[in-house]
């Protein structure tokens, strides 16, 4: 890991939360870059397959979920519940509530925080564990309406 940003919206909405991922998913994509987007278990990852669909009018974001026949070389953003992409992201966004192992191979990691109190502590102690790696986070404070 090279950089780890945290971006803090002020809501505790999970949807407004994705949506804002998704978003900075079609940026990374725009530029070119390999997107994990890791979550706690394939409920979440199917929630978020369907999102990535809908979240824009005129936006296509190709992504799949990481299974063993997946396809990195045709499909730049993965999805994934805790398993790892045969080569390193450029870019890991993290919406699950732990730093998942793929981390420590990508050279940007963004987590994703929201107001809710369970996820913003999880985040604190995230955000303690990218320090005692050495690594010191960024934090961004996203307001309003969360369009970063």
């Amino acid at each position: 890991m090279e950089r780890v940003d945290f971006y803090v919206l002020d809501g505790s909405d999970a949807r407004e939360r994705w949506k804002f991922a998704c978003r900075v998913i079609d940026k990374a994509f725009q530029a070119e870059q390999r997107v994990l987007v890791c979550f706690d278990n394939e409920a979440d990852v199917q929630a978020f397959d369907d999102l990535l669909w809908i979240f824009a009018d005129q936006a296509f974001i190709p992504h799949e979920p990481l299974r063993a026949e997946s396809d990195w070389e045709e499909a730049p953003v993965l999805l994934s519940a805790g398993k790892a992409p045969p080569s390193a992201a450029d870019v890991l966004i993290n919406l699950s509530g732990s730093v998942p192992a793929p981390a420590a191979t990508t050279a940007r990691v963004m987590e994703i925080i929201d107001a809710d109190p369970a996820r913003r502590q999880a985040g604190r102690v995230r955000f303690k564990q990218y320090r005692e790696q050495g690594i010191e986070p960024t934090t961004h404070n996203i307001g309003g309406d969360s369009r970063g």
